[in-house]
Formats: structure tokens, sequence, C-alpha cells
């Protein structure tokens, strides 16, 4: 896979796929529409509201609420911010770095997610699929560090309302697309 955001940012309310990958390399899920909200050095943010998701099996489902999601470039893991009737949930993933291709922006999930409730409380899921996938699909001692710190990282940024958590910011970016969609 080749970066091709490297050389230019993508524009404002520009539409991408997302596609999932495991560690082996096949597909796990694709989402068929993205809007570009903003694009940084560090940083892409996307939001998308009643998306086709496409899953490994071939069944499909549409979301059912706005979500912004923000893909980082250095860190290991998405942050998925879902605007439910009851309340601003998080469904954060452990993956990999995105890179963007062909108008396709690409990950690895690595099984670990971290569920963020209204409340802040939040759960740690998918321990035991880590631990399969780990095994099965050889997860060197390097890889497995750097997840485990990257999900560190991700706590102490939800526990200090750090950027994405902090419901501002996320209110901001949902109002950019907001207006975007009309």
């Amino acid at each position: 896979m080749t970066n091709d955001n490297n050389n230019e940012f993508h524009k404002l309310s520009e539409k991408l796929e997302t596609h999932c990958y495991k560690h082996n390399g096949k597909i796990h899920r694709i989402w068929e529409e993205s809007i570009v909200i903003e694009e940084t050095e560090d940083y892409l943010i996307c939001a998308n509201d009643k998306t086709n998701v496409i899953e490994n099996d071939g069944r499909s489902h549409k979301t059912k609420e706005p979500a912004i999601v923000f893909f980082y470039k250095h860190n290991w893991f998405n942050i998925v911010a879902q605007f439910k009737e009851y309340g601003l949930f998080y469904y954060c993933n452990i993956a990999s770095p995105y890179l963007i291709e062909d108008n396709v922006i690409k990950y690895i999930d690595y099984d670990l997610d971290l569920r963020v409730f209204p409340d802040g409380g939040y759960r740690i899921l998918d321990k035991n699929e880590y631990k399969y996938h780990k095994k099965i699909m050889n997860y060197s001692d390097e890889l497995d560090y750097i997840l485990n710190k990257e999900l560190e990282k991700l706590i102490k940024m939800k526990n200090n309302n750090e950027g994405p958590f902090n419901i501002n910011v996320v209110k901001s970016y949902l109002k950019m697309y907001e207006s975007i969609k009309k």
C-alpha cells in the first residue's frame, strides 16, 4: 500500500471509502462513504451517517446515527464518536495508523476496542479475540507492546477529555458535517 496522502491533502467534503483489514491482510469491513471534514499532518477527520457497511461475509447494513471518525497517521488507534439518541458514545479501535490509497482509507484492526459511554465510563472489549488472533496471526512481541501502549494512551486521552473526547470538539465537527450535507 502506498500512502497518497503524503503528497496532498484531501478536500473538505470529499467522499472516501474506508476499508478495515485484519493482520493477515483479509478485508474485515467496508464503509462505503466517509466525508472529509479536516486533514492535517497528523490526522484525518471524517463523518458519515446512514452509510452502507459491508461485512467480510457479504452481509450489509446501514449505520444508524451520525458519526465523526478520527483517523491518526502516527497513533495505533482510531476513534468513532457516535451521536446516538441517548447520548454520545465512542467506539475506539486499536488499529494501525491509516493510509489513503486510491481514495480509500485503509487500516488494520487489532481487535482490542475501547467503548466509552455517555456517563464517561468505559470498557475494554474483545480481549479474548485479541489473544486468539495474536496467536494464530503471529503478532510479534514488538507489535503486542505497541498495541498495549497505544491502548493506555487512548485511555489517558479519554480520562483527560483530550481531542475527540472533548465534547465541544466533536460537536463542532458535527456542525461542520451538517453544514456540508445541506
